[in-house]
């Protein structure tokens, strides 16, 4: 992400690069000296923050705190994820749906996205404080609660 600047890239192995040929790949924000420039910025703020660490230990936080809300709730088959990127797969019934249990989390003042039907997908941003995961688990337990 450029922050509000559009940029844009394509990294692939060389076996896919070398199928492409002059003119074969467009890009709107490509070829901008500027936009790499700040590309190449964020970048850089990835590096110096650890960002990328961050995102392991605060992710295992945050799948730590769901699994102690869920390991004793049967209409909750996963807690799964990688870094950030996060989901809860549940065992839907006629009233506690993904998309639902989504609209009740929003009620509490959180945003989260049913996919593939009965997942839920939360992918904080990568400078989410402990504090923050806290209220998400408060915000959480008390949507479950609802059901």
């Amino acid at each position: 992400s450029g922050g509000v600047y559009p940029i844009s890239a394509v990294l692939a192995d060389d076996e896919v690069m070398e199928v492409i040929r002059p003119g074969q790949h467009g890009s709107t924000y490509g070829g901008n000296p500027t936009a790499a420039k700040v590309a190449m910025a964020a970048l850089q703020v990835l590096v110096d923050e650890k960002l990328p660490e961050r995102a392991e230990t605060m992710g295992e936080t945050f799948r730590a705190g769901l699994r102690s809300i869920c390991d004793n709730d049967s209409r909750v088959r996963d807690v799964r994820g990688r870094g950030l990127m996060n989901a809860v797969e549940i065992e839907e019934t006629e009233k506690f749906t993904a998309w639902n249990f989504c609209m009740e989390l929003m009620a509490n003042g959180v945003l989260a996205k049913p996919t593939h039907g009965n997942i839920i997908r939360f992918t904080p941003p990568l400078v989410i404080s402990e504090s923050q995961v806290e209220q998400f688990m408060d915000a959480f337990q008390k949507a479950l609660a609802r059901f």
